[in-house]
């Protein structure tokens, strides 16, 4: 049984706290927050004890994995020190997305992950849901044949305004992370943005994309729009077919190349585990977590792992350097 403690608990930190708390391989044994009242409660609601420092938490209670689930400026600027601690602590550690908006601070994370032999894994929960991975399933069997391109596009309504590039920064690498996941590396993006009447910062963008392996891609994201159905889609396409796949759990459809059948999946209870709402990325990600650190899985292994966070932000900060530049910009 892996004894875990989170940092951070806000919305997300509770979310990860109950999937750690029902899971057969896992004993949720702390909670740490820098507001008293946030660590109180949670406490109370799960029954273990509160923190308000985390590197208190983790020198009494040297759990197994430590969630750092905390925010900061633009989602992310509070996970480089807890995440630091817990690892020097000798922690496998699950952390929210965005790894780091600071990629140098992303890059130290990653490497002490590395020096340390540590499981690094970032909550990137849009891949992990049975729509996302028989899709890759098709594309590892040769059912899409060669690669050539992948279309993404998300959206959410967000009015909170940050950093102009809040909305790439915070928003983008799930869907980067997708395009990746199915793909590849990146090696180049171009990149336009536009703001919405009212609005100050970048809050819609298009990305131009070429992959390591010759595909390339384009990529549309929002903090405009009201969410909906879908909120989000993905369509990847090769010399034997093409597959759309719509939000991250509600359809999948394969168009076979010279063939009027298609095939259609579509969220019913279906396999396993039925994901009917976005809470089950979460608990499908966490569990996948807790069941790769469990079962000694090597760390450059880990699925959604430190360095394909590391690799997502890169990519968004070439993003922004073309929309600064107005040019096409190899992603480093």
């Amino acid at each position: 049984m892996l004894r875990v403690c989170v940092v951070g608990m806000g919305p997300i930190g509770n979310r990860h706290a109950v999937n750690y708390a029902s899971s057969p391989l896992a004993e949720l044994v702390g909670v740490c927050d820098i507001i008293k009242e946030r660590a109180d409660a949670a406490a109370e609601r799960f029954g273990v004890p509160a923190f308000y420092d985390a590197a208190e938490m983790l020198a009494q209670l040297a759990p197994d994995i430590c969630g750092v689930t905390t925010g900061g400026y633009e989602y992310s600027s509070d996970h480089y020190a807890p995440t630091m601690q817990a690892l020097e602590a000798g922690c496998h550690v699950l952390g929210e997305k965005p790894i780091s908006n600071e990629i140098h601070c992303a890059e130290e994370m990653v490497a002490l992950a590395r020096d340390k032999k540590l499981c690094y894994g970032i909550n990137l929960n849009h891949r992990f849901t049975l729509l996302s991975r028989t899709a890759k399933q098709w594309i590892e069997q040769g059912r899409i044949g060669h690669i050539l391109f992948i279309n993404m596009a998300m959206w959410i309504k967000n009015p909170a305004e940050s950093s102009p590039w809040f909305h790439i920064k915070a928003l983008h690498p799930h869907t980067v992370d997708v395009m990746r996941y199915f793909c590849g590396d990146i090696d180049a993006v171009q990149c336009f943005a536009t703001k919405a009447p009212g609005r100050s910062i970048w809050t819609t963008a298009h990305f131009c994309m070429r992959f390591a392996n010759g595909a390339v891609g384009g990529l549309t994201g929002s903090y405009d729009i009201q969410r909906g159905h879908p909120m989000e889609r993905c369509e990847v396409a090769g010399l034997d077919g093409r597959f759309v796949l719509e939000d991250m759990f509600g359809q999948l459809t394969l168009y076979p190349a010279g063939s009027m059948e298609k095939t259609v999946i579509t969220n019913t209870a279906f396999g396993d585990v039925p994901e009917k709402t976005f809470t089950d990325t979460f608990t499908n990600r966490i569990h996948r977590f807790v069941e790769q650190v469990s079962e000694g899985c090597a760390p450059d292994a880990i699925d959604g792992s430190g360095a394909d966070g590391l690799a997502a932000q890169k990519v968004l900060a070439a993003a922004i350097r073309s929309i600064e530049e107005q040019a096409v910009v190899p992603v480093e």
